[in-house]
This record gives C-alpha cells, sequence and structure tokens, in this order.
C-alpha cells in the first residue's frame, strides 16, 4: 500500500483528482457562468432531485438509509443522464462524508490503492470513493479495492450503464446494494425545463426568456430520459432565442443533435432487443417483430446474429407446423452473408414477416427434450439385437441384425418392430401440435403406433 502524498513513478499526468470536499464536489458555492448549464443546474438537495421517487421520496429505502446516515456500499444503475453522479454527491453531501472520485476509464490499481491509502488517512468521517462507470474496471481493479469495500475503509458507489450483473464481479457485488434509475420521464424533465428558465442564479432566468408548451414538450419527448442532453439542447437554444426570446419548436429542432439509438452490442441492450424480437416472432407479432429487428440494426448488431436466432425460432417454435420454415431462414441467412447490408434487409423482413405469420409448434423442443431425459434414465439400456449392424461373422453368430424387418419389403414401406430398448418399450416422445401441417403428422405417427 503507497503512503499519502507518495506518487506513484510516471503517473503524474494522468492521476485523476481525488476530490476530498464534499460539498464542493456536490456543486455548493457559486459556479462560473462559463460552467455547462447541466452542471450549473445539478440539484443541491435530494428534495430538487426529479423522475427518481423510488429512491428519492422521504419514504424511499435508499432516502431514509441516506439520512440515517448508514448507507451501504451500492451501485447506482441507470442511463446516461439519469441523475447517477449526482445522487452519488449528494449522498456525500447529505451525510458529511468525505468524497474521492475516480473515472474508470482512466483510473488503475495505483489509483485505488492511493484513494484507499487517504482513506485510511483520514478517520474524521465517512469516505466514501465514487467511481463512475464502474463497469470498465477489470477483474484486478475490482478485486483491488474489494477488501477494503469488505472492511468499511470506503463506502464505495459505482455508476454504471451497464447491467452490473453482467459488468461487475461477483464478490464485490455481493457487499454493495445495486439501485436502479429509471430514464427521466417527460413530465420530470418537462419540470426540469421550466425550474431552468425561470432560475435567476443557476439557469437562465437572467435572460427573462419564454418558452412555449409546444417547446417544452418537444424538447422533453426529444431528450429521451437524458436532463444532460435536455439542458444542453436548451442551452443552444436559449442563445439562438437571445435575451428576452421566446423558444419555439423549431428552436428547439435546430437545436437538438442528431439522435443516435443506445445500443450496446455486448451489453443489456443486446440481449433485451434479440429477446423482443424472438418473443414477438413465437407470439405471431409481425409489426413488433419488424420494430425489434430494425432497432437492432439501428443500433448497428450484426445481421447474421439477427438471422441465425430466427433460424433457431424456425426449428423451435414453428418446426413441423410448416416444415417450410428452417429452410426459409436458412436461405434468409444465405442471402444476408452473400448481400450484406443494406440490401440484406430485404430477405431480413421476408423471413421475419413468414417466421412471424407461420403456424407454430415446440414439438421438435419437447419431443427431445423428452428422449433426453429418457436416455439419461437409460444411458446404458442394450441396442435391440435385431437393430444391431452385423459387420462381422462372429455378430451374426451372437445374433446381431437377426429377424430385422425391413421397411421397403412392407405394404406402405412401414413396419411395426421394437426400436427402443426393454426399457422404455411403450414410452412417447414425440407429442405433435395442434397448428398448420403437423395434424397430419399426428395421424400419421397414431397409426405408426398402433
Amino acid at each position: 500500500m503507497e503512503r499519502r502524498g507518495r506518487t506513484p513513478p510516471g503517473r503524474h499526468a494522468q492521476q485523476p483528482p481525488l476530490l476530498e470536499d464534499a460539498e464542493a464536489s456536490a456543486g455548493a458555492g457559486a459556479l462560473p457562468a462559463f460552467a455547462p448549464l447541466a452542471h450549473r443546474m445539478r440539484p443541491r438537495t435530494l428534495d430538487e432531485v426529479v423522475g427518481q421517487d423510488p429512491l428519492t421520496a422521504p419514504t424511499a429505502l435508499l432516502r431514509r438509509a441516506i439520512e440515517a446516515d448508514r448507507v451501504p456500499s451500492l451501485v447506482l444503475w441507470g442511463p446516461p443522464g439519469s441523475g447517477k453522479t449526482t445522487l452519488a454527491r449528494l449522498i456525500a453531501t447529505s451525510t458529511r462524508a468525505r468524497f474521492q472520485q475516480l473515472s474508470a476509464v482512466s483510473a488503475g490499481v495505483a489509483d485505488l490503492r492511493r484513494a484507499v491509502a487517504e482513506a485510511q488517512a483520514f478517520t474524521g468521517r465517512r469516505s466514501i470513493l465514487f467511481v463512475d462507470e464502474i463497469h470498465r474496471f477489470n477483474r484486478a481493479q475490482q478485486d483491488a479495492v474489494l477488501p477494503y469495500v469488505e472492511d468499511g475503509t470506503v463506502t464505495l458507489i459505482g455508476a454504471t450503464t451497464e447491467n452490473p450483473s453482467f459488468e461487475v464481479n461477483a464478490p464485490l457485488l455481493s457487499r454493495m446494494r445495486v439501485f436502479v434509475l429509471k430514464p427521466l420521464g417527460v413530465e420530470a424533465i418537462a419540470t426540469l425545463i421550466r425550474r431552468t428558465i425561470a432560475d435567476p442564479d443557476r439557469g437562465l432566468g437572467g435572460l427573462r426568456l419564454a418558452i412555449d408548451d409546444a417547446a417544452v414538450n418537444a424538447l422533453a419527448e426529444a431528450a429521451a430520459g437524458d436532463a444532460r442532453l435536455a439542458l444542453n439542447t436548451l442551452e443552444l437554444a436559449a442563445a439562438e432565442a437571445g435575451e428576452g426570446g421566446t423558444i419555439r419548436a423549431d428552436t428547439i429542432a435546430a437545436a437538438l443533435p442528431h439522435a443516435a439509438a443506445r445500443y450496446d452490442r455486448a451489453g443489456e441492450q443486446h440481449y433485451d432487443l434479440i429477446s423482443a424480437f424472438i418473443k414477438s416472432l413465437r407470439d405471431s407479432d409481425p409489426d413488433g417483430a419488424l420494430y425489434w429487428m430494425a432497432r437492432m440494426l439501428e443500433g448497428g448488431e450484426d445481421p447474421l446474429f439477427i438471422v441465425r436466432r430466427m433460424v433457431i425460432l424456425a426449428a423451435e417454435d414453428i418446426g413441423l407446423a410448416d416444415p417450410q420454415a428452417l429452410p426459409l431462414a436458412v436461405a434468409a441467412r444465405q442471402a444476408v452473408h452473400f448481400l450484406g447490408l443494406p440490401e440484406a434487409v430485404l430477405p431480413m423482413s421476408e423471413a421475419a414477416l413468414y417466421l412471424a405469420l407461420a403456424p407454430k409448434s415446440n414439438s421438435a423442443l419437447t419431443s427431445f427434450a423428452a428422449a433426453r431425459d429418457a436416455a439419461q434414465r437409460t444411458r446404458n439400456a442394450p441396442v435391440p439385437l435385431h437393430l444391431r449392424n452385423a459387420a462381422t461373422g462372429l455378430m451374426k453368430m451372437l445374433g446381431y441384425g437377426r429377424d430385422y424387418q425391413y421397411a421397403h419389403d412392407h405394404t406402405g414401406h412401414r413396419v411395426a418392430q421394437q426400436h427402443l430398448p426393454d426399457e422404455l418399450i411403450g414410452e412417447r416422445f414425440y407429442a405433435p401440435g395442434t397448428e398448420g401441417s403437423e395434424p397430419e403428422l399426428a395421424v400419421r405417427a397414431a397409426q405408426e403406433r398402433s
């Protein structure tokens, strides 16, 4: 462990600052007028926080823990602009804790050790170590802080946009509480916009601006739950309107940045959207299937990943109800590989529509599962002699293949003979579905079994 004040070699320029004064870190005192509007308007108290009532309402568990100064190590999980950093700083000011902040993008193990050493040397108040984007810490970095979370040297608060169950090591996560922040609703962002327009000290009140309801609604909806985006856009719109001017919907439209879909091909969105897509196909909803497919493609998802899942669904959820579904899905996969985007969306859309509208049966899944269970129960059951291959004279002498009946020698090319081990005689694994082509197959299966 490095002692306080000692700087690791070669780290002078790269060391992220450690903010040791909770009040300063929370934005107490006047901020310069040139500070970004989103920073100036950070809530100063829990009561100023909007849109996160499950965490900040007077009866909320986290609010009660803060007011009782019994805040555990925790993870704040939520989308950008939902208030994770603000809430971490408010926890520090409300509990009068010493506040240290690191960014997982630039901090290393040495920075964590320095932060812990300073917390150990500071005995006057609780030390909160806030790690922004904690999902970017590797296993070694997370392991480095684990003992000091466990013994209470630091109260660790991590902020992440990614599902912590995927990104935070299980030993560390088990010592932290996860609190989920939701995207801010339209009403919450509208409240924040009007508060900013009216605030003469931190907001835009000194400019004597007016804003019409259409502009407020347009900005609140376009922000998509991101307070930072809303305030950054409002700041640009205010500059366009000028002192004493009026912000209208067209002013907001001009100030809005090009919206990019939030999508992480390696994170929870990757799994959530493909799940919604597959379930829409399974539920025979072509509109839902096309929408979620478009969302994934707009977010940069690999089209081959999407179409591979369609191949699986064709066998798992349609199967023998429409035997053409699987070859069509496989053909779509080949077409996507051959064409690439953007033309690949055409065979993908055709396949998605066909699969959504096809009759459904999961008999391939349930039948194999039943057969697998039987195979696990009777893994040493011998193959009936008449089904064995008599490859040598000795095998023939022992009865291999004896009494086997060749199907093509019989009427209808069907023959009734034992095909299961003695232990499984009479068991049935294939349970035909009732949709599409499968009822016809059910009749044939019944004939074979009779």
